[in-house]
């Protein structure tokens, strides 16, 4: 399981800031990152965001102003969210967290380009259409 591995850093200290919706992390290896809750929600590591295998993500949308209304320790080796949008089935090891932290600018590339690919809107809620109707399932 990821975030099990030895080499893994491990956090020094955590910090849930809520007005500015960021989670700060400091590891042991001397890195700190802070982390948008959209970021973690749009790339939560759930079934429901990730799919149960490659090619079944869910695009996430309406996720810029989500909040992190609990925190939940999981063993010594990850957090568990629960997101204000009720979404609370995410485990974040602390590999995890340091991916995040480490390659957020990627990931914003990727998210964004998923979104442009799916001519989605970023702030427009899941299941809605950028004009305001529903979307379909395919």
């Amino acid at each position: 399981m990821a975030g099990l591995d030895r080499n893994t850093p491990q956090p020094t200290a955590l910090t849930v800031h809520e007005t500015s919706r960021v989670l700060e992390v400091a590891f042991d290896d001397g890195s700190e990152f802070r982390i948008p809750f959209e970021l973690m929600r749009v790339y939560s590591p759930s079934a429901e965001v990730q799919g149960h295998g490659p090619g079944q993500e869910v695009l996430q949308t309406g996720k810029r102003a989500v909040g992190i209304v609990e925190l939940k320790p999981v063993g010594h080796y990850a957090v568990q969210p629960r997101f204000s949008d009720g979404h609370d089935t995410g485990i974040f090891s602390w590999a995890y967290l340091h991916h995040l932290g480490l390659d957020q600018a990627e990931l914003w590339a990727q998210y964004e380009k998923r979104l442009a690919d799916a001519g989605a809107d970023r702030d427009v809620p899941m299941g809605a259409s950028p004009a305001g109707g529903a979307c379909k399932s395919h």
